[in-house]
C-alpha cells in the first residue's frame, strides 16, 4: 500500500532547542544531542528564513506490545512528538496475545512502519520472512545516524540474520538472574547466603522445616517456583551446576544444553526439592502471577531466577503483609565443581522491524531510523523511559528518582518504556537511584555476574530447522523435563524424549548449526 511521504526537515529553531535541551538535561557529552539529521545524507539543510513555513511532522505507525492493563493515555506521546517533529500513532496490545495479533497482521500484510516483536522467539520465528525479503535491511545505513551509531556491535551482530542486519534492538544487561531471598529468616536460622548449590538446598530445607517466621506452624517453604525453565528457577540454578547456555561443544561439534550431564544434575536437584517438600509441589503449572503472590503473601523465602531488580517490587508488596520483613539477593552460587557460572542472554529482549509492505522505499525508512537516532538522545530516552520530570521522576545525585506515584508512572510511561531502543551506555538516558540495601546490592551483582558470563555460541548463528521447528520442538525437551522432576521420567525415559526430539528435526538443527558454527 502506497503512503504519502513527508519530509522531515527541522527548522533552525527547532534544531536549536532541541541542542538546548539536550546540553541541559543530562550530564552525558554533548555529542549525543547534536542533531542526529546533520549526517544521515539525507536533505536535512536547516532554512534560516525565519518566514519559512514550518516541515510538516514525519507520520509514523508503531505496533507494539503492552505489558500494562490499560492503554496509556497520549501524555508521553505528545511531548515525544513535539521534540522529534513526528505525528506517532501506536498500536497497543496485550503482550498476552500479541504473538497472534503479530502473525495475523503479517498474514494480511497489515503490519505498520515499525512494529515491535515481543521477545527472542518471535524474532527466530520471523527469521524465515525476514530472509525472503520481507522487511527492510537497515545495517548499511547505521553509520548515518550518529546515535543509532552508538549501537553495541556484539549486541547488533546477535540480531544479525545470515550475516546483515534489519533490526534495533531494546538492550538488557546480559546477567540479571540471581537469588531474591528472606534475609530476615536467613539471619534468624544462623544461615549466610549459599554459596554453593548445597547450602542452596541446605537454606531451602530450613525456611522450611524450622518455622522462620515464628508462628509455630509448618506452613513456610524454601523455593518457589513457576511455569517457565527459562526465566524461572531451572536455567539460574543449571548454569551453576555447570550446563551449557543452550549450546556448547561436545565431542568435537555443538550439541544442545539437555545432552549434557549437568542438565541431569539439575533436575535431580529439583526433583529433590520437591520430593522432599522444599518447594511448591505445582510449580509446572504455578503461574509468576501466582509465585509473586505466594513470596510476596511471606510463604515462601526464595525466588530465584528472571531479575534480581525485581527486589523494589517484590519488597513492596512483601512488607504490605510482613513489615518487618527484610530482603537481598545473591548470585554467586557456585557448582559442585567449586566453580562459578552464569548464563547470559545475547543483551537485548526486543528488537523492532521496519516492513516493506509499509515502509515503500529507502527515503521513507531513513525518516523513520531518524525518529529512532532522536529516541536515543538523553532527553528523548529520558522521556520515553521515565516520563516527564517533576511528574514521573526527579533527578538526585545525577540519577533518576521515580516519584512514589506507582500507578501513575504504570498508567502514563510504563507502554513507551519498554520500547526504547539502546541501554544507558548507548542513549544516555539516568541510570536509577536505588535506596534499598538489596537493590543496591542487585546492581552490584549484576555487574559482578557477567565476569562469569556464559554466552550461547548459537546467538548470532541460523538454523532453517530451529527456526521452523524449533518451538515446537522444545516443548518435548520441557515436558520431559518437568515430568522428569515430578518422578514421572527416569534417566532413561528422558534420554529417550531425546531421542524423539532429535527424530523429529532436532538432528537437523545439530547439524545446521554446525554447519553455520564452523563458517
Amino acid at each position: 500500500m502506497t503512503k504519502k511521504s513527508f519530509t522531515l526537515l527541522l527548522s533552525s529553531l527547532l534544531t536549536l532547542s532541541m541542542l538546548s535541551a539536550c546540553g541541559g538535561n543530562n550530564n552525558k557529552e554533548a555529542a549525543a544531542t547534536k542533531d542526529p539529521g546533520a549526517s544521515t545524507g539525507t536533505n536535512t539543510t536547516a532554512t534560516t528564513d525565519p518566514a519559512a513555513e514550518p516541515e510538516k511532522p514525519t507520520e509514523i505507525k508503531i505496533m507494539l506490545p503492552l505489558n500494562t492493563t490499560d492503554t496509556p493515555p497520549d501524555t508521553i506521546k505528545n511531548e515525544v512528538e513535539k521534540l522529534t517533529n513526528t505525528k506517532l500513532t501506536y498500536q497497543f496490545f496485550p503482550a498476552d496475545t500479541y504473538e497472534e495479533k503479530l502473525n495475523s497482521s503479517f498474514a494480511t500484510g497489515s503490519l505498520p512502519q515499525v512494529t515491535y516483536l515481543k521477545n527472542q522467539t518471535t524474532f527466530l520465528q520471523m527469521k524465515e520472512a525476514i530472509k525472503d525479503g520481507q522487511f527492510w535491511e537497515i545495517g548499511p545505513l547505521l553509520s548515518e545516524f550518529p546515535n543509532l551509531n552508538k549501537l553495541k556491535p556484539e549486541i547488533l551482530n546477535n540480531t544479525k540474520v545470515d550475516g546483515k542486519l534489519y533490526t534495533l534492538y531494546i538492550g538488557r544487561p546480559l546477567a540479571r538472574q540471581g537469588i531474591i531471598y528472606r534475609k530476615d529468616w536467613a539471619d534468624k536460622l544462623g544461615l549466610k547466603a549459599p554459596a554453593n548449590t548445597e547450602e542452596l538446598f541446605a537454606m531451602a530445607k530450613a525456611f522450611t522445616e524450622q518455622d522462620p517466621d515464628g508462628n509455630g506452624k509448618k506452613d513456610t517453604i524454601g523455593v518457589v517456583d513457576r511455569n517457565e525453565l527459562v526465566y524461572g528457577a531451572f536455567k539460574t540454578v543449571s548454569s551453576w551446576f555447570g550446563t551449557p547456555n543452550n549450546w556448547a561443544e561436545k565431542d568435537g561439534q555443538l550439541a544442545p544444553e539437555f545432552t549434557f550431564p549437568q542438565y541431569i544434575d539439575t533436575m535431580d536437584f529439583f526433583k529433590k526439592l520437591r520430593e522432599g517438600g522444599y518447594m511448591n509441589q505445582d510449580f509446572a503449572a504455578t503461574s509468576k502471577t501466582d509465585a509473586v503472590n505466594m513470596f510476596t503473601s511471606g510463604k515462601a523465602g526464595l525466588y530465584i531466577g528472571g531479575s534480581m531488580q525485581d527486589i523494589d517490587s517484590l519488597n513492596k508488596d512483601l512488607i504490605k503483609n510482613v513489615p518487618d520483613a527484610v530482603l537481598d539477593t545473591h548470585s554467586m552460587v557456585a557448582g559442585p565443581d567449586g566453580k562459578f557460572a552464569q548464563w547470559m542472554i545475547p543483551g537485548y529482549n526486543n528488537v523492532v522491524l521496519f516492513p516493506k509492505s509499509a515502509v515503500k522505499d529507502e527515503a521513507e525508512l531513513k525518516k523513520i531510523l531518524k525518529f529512532f537516532d532522536y529516541m536515543m538522545t538523553p532527553e528523548v530516552s529520558n522521556l520515553m523511559y521515565w516520563g516527564i520530570e517533576g511528574t514521573h521522576y526527579t533527578v538526585v545525585d545525577g540519577k533518576a528518582k521515580a516519584t512514589d506515584n506507582k500507578e501513575l508512572i504504570e498508567r502514563e510511561v510504563k507502554g513507551f518504556k519498554d520500547s526504547v531502543i539502546g541501554e544507558y551506555e548507548t542513549n544516555g538516558m539516568y541510570q536509577s537511584l536505588n535506596v534499598l540495601p538489596g537493590r543496591i546490592h542487585a546492581e552490584e551483582l549484576v555487574l559482578e555476574n557477567v565476569k562469569y558470563g556464559v554466552a550461547d555460541p548459537t546467538a548470532a548463528l541460523d538454523s532453517a530447522t530451529y527456526t521452523s521447528k524449533g518451538v515446537e520442538l522444545q516443548q518435548i525437551i520441557a515436558d520431559a523435563t518437568y515430568k522428569y522432576m515430578y518422578g514421572q521420567l527416569d534417566k532413561a525415559g528422558f534420554e529417550k524424549e531425546v531421542e524423539n526430539w532429535k527424530s523429529r528435526g532436532g538432528a537437523k538443527i545439530i547439524e545446521e548449526y554446525n554447519a553455520a558454527y564452523k563458517k
